[in-house]
């Protein structure tokens, strides 16, 4: 039960995502009419782009830092943590995939052919030196370097370097690890003001692109807006569902029901963080014991990214063949396994999902990186199949390892599951939630996951 000023806060960000929608109509409205006008709006969308671009190392590098901390944090809990961290890892990675495969065979990007961004991509020593020269250019020129010349993947390279550092460090690492807390909280709070301008952004983008190429930029967007929610769909129903029938015999739809309350929550404040207390306290009362869900659900909260893995990949992959330049399938593979690892920081706060997008098109095809701003105006449109894919998972998530672990009563499952117990709403109060079980000891709570 949210208190007054955080229902303020909700509101506000709402006014943002209404601000986004209308500035798409606009956008399209003088896409249509005023083409040649609207062709000369690109720069809006160009510049909106680069402020994303100035912030992606410094989001990198400290969730990637933070998420080696909280992977240590979580595997010390022992079976619990080790079971969950395995399978938050091999679901992310199997919804990425999914992403690649769908984006593929859809293809919503296809057709459009916007041709050059305007960036021209210099041949670096790696592309002469093949392999090897490339593997020798993630490795930064100093230490500091790759937050501010480098590459993203040097970036990756020195946030890995660190985090693994900073747990060798044992409790004399703490402080460091504290500070890059408030330090990934200082750089949210730009990323978030960076997101008052995505309707201007959004707005240039699309009129643009309209402008360009008519009709042909709506049904591509909208094709990948539909095939986006429809693998989500599938996702919860197919994969979440028959694994959870498989294990526990529990019937998706009957838990999703349970959950229903959650649902309207997340979709009404278009952020499923306003439903973690809720989820802990739903979960508890499921029969899943309270160990179990004080470690799964704030660790998937950061880890088990399902419906963001998804429309990493679907986006990169749209973007790659709107603007003419496919990604082959080496470096589509190399895309996912970059993905695997920055996707963990995704969901930090809004814009961060942007943010990783661009990160990952940098790092492997920085050509493509203007493109983003496509996907700026109909991202809005996409944040509830995200944020209600993330919730489903790591709901599903928190029923499996208890069911694995043993810590689950099943006749308690069942006579809440048929309405026969059903959860106390008297209960709900601010005190649950965050119990010093977080996935990473940082000040606050540094990944809050919104739905974008």
């Amino acid at each position: 039960m949210a208190g007054g000023g955080r229902t303020k806060k909700k509101d506000r960000t709402h006014l943002l995502y209404v601000s986004v929608i209308v500035a798409v109509v606009l956008g399209i409205i003088i896409g249509f009419m005023a083409p040649d006008f609207a062709q000369q709006l690109k720069p809006l969308g160009t510049a909106f782009i680069g402020l994303i671009k100035m912030m992606i190392a410094p989001v990198i590098f400290c969730t990637i830092v933070l998420g080696v901390g909280s992977i240590a944090k979580a595997a010390t809990v022992g079976k619990v943590g080790g079971l969950a961290l395995g399978y938050f890892i091999i679901m992310s990675t199997f919804a990425l995939a999914i992403g690649l495969i769908v984006g593929n065979i859809i293809q919503p990007g296809a057709g459009l052919d916007l041709g050059a961004t305007g960036f021209e991509a210099e041949a670096g020593e790696e592309e002469a030196a093949g392999t090897v020269g490339f593997l020798l250019s993630i490795i930064p020129t100093t230490l500091f370097s790759a937050l501010t010349a480098g590459s993203i993947l040097q970036t990756l390279f020195m946030a890995l370097l660190v985090g693994f550092a900073l747990q060798k460090m044992g409790p004399s690492g703490v402080p460091i690890l504290r500070g890059i807390g408030y330090l990934q909280t200082l750089v949210f709070r730009i990323l978030v003001m960076i997101m008052w301008l995505a309707p201007i952004g959004a707005f240039g983008a699309i009129a643009a692109v309209v402008g360009e190429t008519g009709l042909d930029a709506i049904i591509s967007l909208g094709t990948l807006m539909i095939a986006f929610y429809i693998t989500c769909a599938l996702f919860i129903v197919v994969i979440l569902g028959g694994l959870l029938k498989l294990v526990t015999g529990i019937n998706i739809f009957k838990l999703m029901r349970y959950l229903a309350r959650e649902y309207l929550l997340i979709v009404s404040t278009s952020s499923s963080e306003v439903a973690l207390p809720r989820l802990i306290a739903k979960m508890e009362h499921l029969g899943v014991a309270k160990p179990v869900v004080g470690v799964t659900v704030p660790t998937g909260y950061s880890f088990n990214l399902d419906g963001t893995a998804i429309y990493l990949t679907m986006a990169a992959l749209f973007v790659a063949e709107a603007l003419g330049k496919p990604l082959q399938l080496g470096e589509q593979i190399s895309l996912l396994v970059f993905m695997i690892i920055a996707s963990k920081g995704a969901a930090g706060v809004t814009g961060a999902g942007l943010a990783t997008l661009a990160g990952g098109l940098q790092s492997h095809r920085p050509d493509l990186v203007e493109g983003v701003g496509l996907i700026v105006g109909i991202d809005r449109f996409m944040s509830e199949a995200r944020a209600l894919t993330n919730f489903t998972g790591n709901a599903v998530a928190t029923v499996l390892i208890g069911k694995w672990t043993q810590e689950m009563d099943p006749e308690q499952v069942d006579r809440v599951l048929a309405g026969a117990d059903p959860f106390d709403e008297a209960t709900m109060d601010e005190d649950h939630g965050y119990t010093g079980t977080e996935p990473v000891g940082t000040p606050g709570h540094p990944y809050k996951q919104h739905a974008h």
